[in-house]
């Protein structure tokens, strides 16, 4: 019999109905897909908990954080409207959870383009359920950069609060992805590592020791390139060596899911974050996840499986019941 997994960290759901997307500006209903700002979310199972939990059982997951789908990052979004939206997500997420309290915990979207509002995010959702949070890493659309000062507060705040925050990254707008699916096969992991070494070699991470961070996809690039930063820090490559610590050692306090398609890449992602911090992630409802993970898994060996599915998972629910 497959392996029971304790916790699936990345999985996604559209907590919205009709009802609750009333009035809100570029958000109209095609039957029973949401069309955000134009673009049609057309995944039936994504707007289903019921479907999501139908899974978990088939699969032997016994719980799930759930979070936003990218499409529903609406980063254009001025700060009124990004309040709003952000907060009708948050009180969706949460509501849904409180269907299956055994099952489901929300992981609260945070704004990244408005780290003000990301920062009270945190304040608000941290006093009244477990201080998870998911965002966005980063946008090459709209210049977002984690580094940037002005996120100073919302990693206070996520410090403070002993957060967990997921990150996950979004689609990049290099026209050279347009072809084969680029921007999500080789974009996506580009972004997660980019988004990193941005808090890594600022010094974030050193200086905010307290809360949990973790990178979607395995750590998309992070653990291939993390020698490379680490070699630019000790050539004194301009602007590389802020006084920050060395990547390698920034990255072995990060964690990540385990969804790399390729158990070497596993491996890896394992070697450089730590096989302690490495946790089951499906992706689910997509294709590009882990549908069927045990299949999937199948090369992995049984020492990382246990880690992954039970022993990590463990440790993490402790902290964030």
């Amino acid at each position: 019999m497959d392996q029971p997994v304790a916790l699936d960290i990345h999985c996604h759901l559209v907590p919205l109905t009709p009802a609750r997307t009333a009035g809100l500006n570029g958000i109209h209903w095609r039957g029973d897909a949401l069309d955000i700002d134009g673009y049609v979310l057309a995944s039936p199972s994504v707007y289903r908990a019921e479907a999501l939990i139908e899974w978990m059982d088939k699969q032997r997951v016994a719980r799930a954080w759930i979070s936003i789908p990218p499409p529903l990052y609406r980063l254009s979004l001025d700060a009124d409207e990004a309040a709003r939206w952000t907060a009708c997500m948050n009180d969706a997420l949460h509501d849904v959870a409180q269907r299956y309290p055994d099952r489901l915990q929300p992981m609260f979207h945070l704004p990244v383009q408005h780290p003000a509002l990301a920062a009270a995010t945190v304040q608000h959702w941290r006093e009244r359920a477990a201080a998870l949070f998911a965002m966005p890493a980063g946008s090459a659309e709209h210049q977002v950069m984690l580094s940037d000062d002005g996120y100073e507060p919302l990693w206070q705040a996520l410090n403070a609060a002993r957060a967990f925050l997921f990150l996950h990254p979004c689609k990049g707008c290099d026209g050279r992805y347009d072809r084969f699916y680029l921007h999500n096969l080789l974009g996506s992991p580009v972004e997660t590592a980019l988004a990193a070494a941005h808090l890594a070699l600022s010094g974030v991470l050193d200086r905010h020791p307290d809360f949990t961070l973790c990178l979607a996809h395995g750590g998309g690039a992070t653990a291939a390139v993390a020698g490379r930063l680490e070699r630019g820090q000790i050539t004194g490559r301009p602007g590389a060596d802020t006084g920050a610590r060395r990547p390698r050692d920034v990255f072995r306090h990060v964690c990540v899911d385990c969804i790399t398609h390729d158990p070497s890449a596993l491996v890896l992602a394992a070697a450089m974050h730590g096989d302690d911090h490495v946790f089951f992630g499906s992706d689910w409802p997509f294709s590009m996840g882990l549908p069927v993970p045990h299949e999937q898994l199948a090369e992995v060996s049984s020492a990382l499986i246990e880690r992954i599915f039970s022993t990590n998972a463990a440790a993490l629910l402790d902290k964030y019941r």
